[in-house]
């Protein structure tokens, strides 16, 4: 804790009064840390230095069009990222019909290119964002499935069911992403539960992203995979910002993503879920 303080003193050019372990999992740990002043801070530090900047340019990013409240950046280098500690409160009774609502209005923000400036991290894995200008299925399938699907066989998770699998949903992707799709939006890129805050006016604040531009349906259906969302929010979404026909088709595809992350985060267990989202559209 002397070392933290010390370095964390340097960087806040106050006091340190408190550095408390907050956890943060497997990449980070994180600790809320109080000043003199009463300045309260969140300051994590991962286990791959680039994730710092990474996670910075992300939350920089969400907060462009002021939409959705994010937390506040401090500081970062190789060593740490300082952020605003968001208090948490308790949620309003419309919290899921709001956040529904801003989350809508995030997506109307838009580029004239799918990707990013850089590659960042979903959870532990790099994410690719090599910039492409129009050609949304060409930059999700190359970036996110094949991407996925070769870190699968590195690390020896392909067998011969999923790679014969694998081969004939790369011949359909044309037909089952085909629509007439809209400017790229920007997303969050791994919206779970686990990854909002209920802040202390009871407003929603997003932490942990994995920011590109891309179709927004993929940012919808990645909050359909652990739960954490109601009916309300999907219903305020629709309200502000439609979806296009068919997008119960494409969910499953977009979910793959994720779920190909997290057999190669987990192991095995996620296998059978990776061939079940691939047979959906064989």
């Amino acid at each position: 804790m002397k070392t933290i303080s010390a370095k964390l003193k340097s960087i806040l050019k106050e006091e340190i009064t408190s550095v408390n372990s907050i956890g943060g999992g497997c990449i980070a740990d994180s600790q809320k840390v109080e000043t003199e002043s009463g300045k309260l801070y969140f300051v994590k530090q991962y286990n791959k230095p680039e994730m710092h900047k990474a996670e910075a340019n992300g939350l920089k990013e969400l907060s462009k069009p002021n939409i959705i409240r994010v937390p506040e950046i401090t500081y970062w280098d190789n060593s740490f990222l300082i952020i605003e500690f968001i208090r948490e409160g308790k949620s309003k009774k419309d919290f899921f019909e709001i956040f529904g609502k801003q989350f809508a209005k995030l997506h109307k923000f838009t580029s004239d290119k799918f990707g990013f400036i850089e590659d960042n991290f979903c959870g532990n894995t790099i994410q690719k964002n090599t910039p492409t200008n129009d050609d949304w299925i060409d930059f999700y399938f190359t970036n996110r499935l094949l991407f996925q699907y070769k870190l699968a066989e590195k690390n020896n998770y392909v067998t011969e069911e999923l790679k014969t699998k694998f081969l004939l949903l790369e011949k359909r992707i044309k037909q089952i992403l085909a629509a007439d799709y809209e400017k790229p939006s920007l997303l969050h890129g791994d919206l779970w539960g686990g990854n909002y805050l209920i802040d202390e006016y009871g407003n929603p604040c997003l932490i942990d992203p994995a920011v590109y531009y891309g179709n927004r349906e993929a940012d919808l259906a990645m909050t359909k995979l652990f739960g954490g969302f109601n009916s309300d929010f999907y219903k305020a979404y629709q309200v502000e910002f439609p979806l296009q026909n068919d997008w119960q088709y494409r969910e499953n595809i977009y979910k793959l993503y994720h779920i190909f992350n997290h057999l190669n985060l987990f192991g095995m267990t996620y296998y059978n879920q990776v061939l079940f989202l691939i047979k959906s559209y064989l």
